[in-house]
Order: structure tokens, then C-alpha cells, then sequence
């Protein structure tokens, strides 16, 4: 392993993020910022071994923070405890502040790299205040949709009867979705932050549950900078390769850069939604054409 790891905490009043930090022993590109789905945290970019695509960029000289958002992984408090957040509080406060963070702490414009979830706030966060892009040289998204149009017997049962009902009738007994003692996912999820995902995978319009914001609209408005779209030949619900393409076009995004990874594709796997972040064969494939192309942009 080729890098350091250490905890930072970005101080939010009543609770506090946790960003682990990646520290290449010598360092020779710009920082990136990875941004984690939903019922997962930070660690799905990084392992203490030094798997993972966040040890891999670090490996690569790249100052990697990875953050676990508000309730999740190291952030305190965990949502066991009661703590409660809204997709619209991610949106409007964490997610600037974590830009603002890692970019004050190096004076350098960051690249953000996100999964599945994680894409979709982090894009509704620039629109919505497009100031922080003078901060951002590049988004990467893995398997980033926000609503899901495809039609299957795994969405069926995925998401029309676990995610959209079962979760949140788990969320109502605990007060927060267990999504660890259900092996659900890697981490819990906030209620009311679930309930903000739902409505989202289930209407049209890329519209603010709270507040009414029109994201899409404000999206067709943004100087965008370069970005980069993956999707995954197995991933048939989480980031179909149909929804994705969704995403780039409503966030003003379609002319964005776009790989699907599969073996017809010439990569070594047929990768799915956890895989194009986790199998040891990405290093020696799209790991490292990302950073090939993260270096292109310095």
C-alpha cells in the first residue's frame, strides 16, 4: 500500500462527517472527494488492506478523501441513535461542506467521484448552487440513476416491494432503516431520507421533495466540467445503463462522457453495481483509465 489513512471530521453543529482520508507518500495529483450511495458509507471506495478504487487513486498519487454522509460509517452521531436527515439537508448543507472542506484545505479545485446515489445529490448539490463548481474539475458517477424505468422481475422485487415497501415499514418500527441487521446494505439509512429516495425513484420529474426546487431545470442552466458516466452490464435495477443515461440527460449532462463495462466492452468482468468498485480486475481496466483521465484534466 502505497498511501497513509486517517480520520477528518467536518464540524455540522449537531453532528459531524466523517471523510477518510487517502494520503499518497507522494503526492502528484490534484484531491478527489468520493461520495457513497444509499444504504452504504465511504468504505465502499476503500479497505484498510488498500483495496478499492479510493486506495487505487491514492496509490496513484491523488489526495482521496471519502466521506460517509451525515448517520452513516464514522459520522456521529449514527442513525441508531435517532439521529433523522433529509436528502434535502445533504443537498443544501453536507455536501457543500464537504466540497468547501477539502478544497480549503489543499487550494485546489477537487474531482468528485461518486456511486449510485451518491451521483444524484451530488449533481442536485452543484445545480442548485452552481458557485461551488469553481471548485470541481471533474464528477465521475458509478451506477448513478435517480428515477428506475426499467421493468423487471428484479425491480419488481428489488424495489417496488423492498425498497418501497418493506424498508419503509422497518424504518417506522426502529425509527431508521436497519439495513445492516437485514443485510439490506453495508450501512443504516436516516428515515426521512429514505422516504426522500422513494419519492425520487418513483416520479418523473427531478423536482425537491421539500421544497419545489427544479433541479433539472437549474441542471440546463450549468457550465458543467468534464464528467464522466459508468454503468454496468450485470446492474439490471440499482444503475441500469438505460437509467443512467437518464440521469446525464436531465441534469444537462447527455453529451458527458459514457462506458458501459462488461466483457463484449473488453474488460475483464461482467461488473455489476458493487463490482465495478470492488473486483481486483478493475485496477488493470477502468481504475486505471479514470486516472489516466483525472491526470489529463490537471
Amino acid at each position: 500500500m502505497k498511501h497513509q489513512q486517517h480520520s477528518v471530521y467536518v464540524d455540522q453543529g449537531a453532528y459531524q462527517l466523517h471523510l477518510k482520508a487517502l494520503v499518497p507518500h507522494h503526492v502528484s495529483a490534484t484531491p478527489v472527494l468520493m461520495l457513497h450511495g444509499a444504504i452504504e458509507n465511504g468504505r465502499i471506495f476503500y479497505s484498510s488492506s488498500g483495496k478499492g478504487l479510493g486506495c487505487y487513486l491514492a496509490d496513484q498519487g491523488f489526495l482521496v478523501y471519502s466521506a460517509d454522509f451525515a448517520g452513516r460509517g464514522l459520522s456521529k452521531p449514527h442513525v441508531s441513535t435517532g439521529f433523522d436527515q433529509s436528502q434535502h439537508q445533504l443537498i443544501c448543507q453536507d455536501i457543500p461542506a464537504l466540497i468547501n472542506d477539502v478544497y480549503q484545505r489543499h487550494q485546489q479545485k477537487i474531482s468528485l467521484v461518486c456511486h449510485s446515489w451518491g451521483g444524484v445529490v451530488a449533481l442536485a448539490a452543484l445545480a442548485r448552487q452552481p458557485a461551488l463548481l469553481s471548485k470541481v474539475r471533474a464528477i465521475v458517477c458509478f451506477g448513478s440513476k435517480r428515477r428506475i424505468s426499467v421493468r423487471s422481475w428484479q425491480k419488481t422485487l428489488q424495489v417496488d416491494w423492498v425498497w418501497n415497501r418493506l424498508c419503509p415499514w422497518l424504518a417506522g418500527k426502529r425509527g431508521f432503516l436497519p439495513a445492516k441487521q437485514w443485510k439490506l446494505g453495508a450501512d443504516d439509512e436516516p428515515q426521512q431520507f429514505l422516504r426522500d429516495t422513494i419519492h425520487w425513484i418513483n416520479h418523473q420529474h427531478f423536482v425537491d421533495p421539500t421544497d419545489g426546487f427544479d433541479y433539472s431545470a437549474a441542471a440546463q442552466q450549468v457550465n458543467w466540467p468534464a464528467a464522466w458516466f459508468f454503468a454496468a452490464v450485470n446492474d439490471k435495477v440499482l444503475g441500469h445503463a438505460t437509467d443512467v443515461r437518464l440521469l446525464m440527460q436531465e441534469s444537462g449532462l447527455a453529451g458527458a462522457q459514457f462506458r458501459l463495462l462488461g466483457k463484449v466492452q473488453g474488460d475483464a468482468l461482467d461488473y455489476d453495481h458493487i463490482s465495478m468498485l470492488t473486483a481486483a480486475q478493475a485496477k488493470s481496466g477502468h481504475f486505471r483509465d479514470l486516472a489516466m483521465w483525472l491526470k489529463t484534466l490537471e
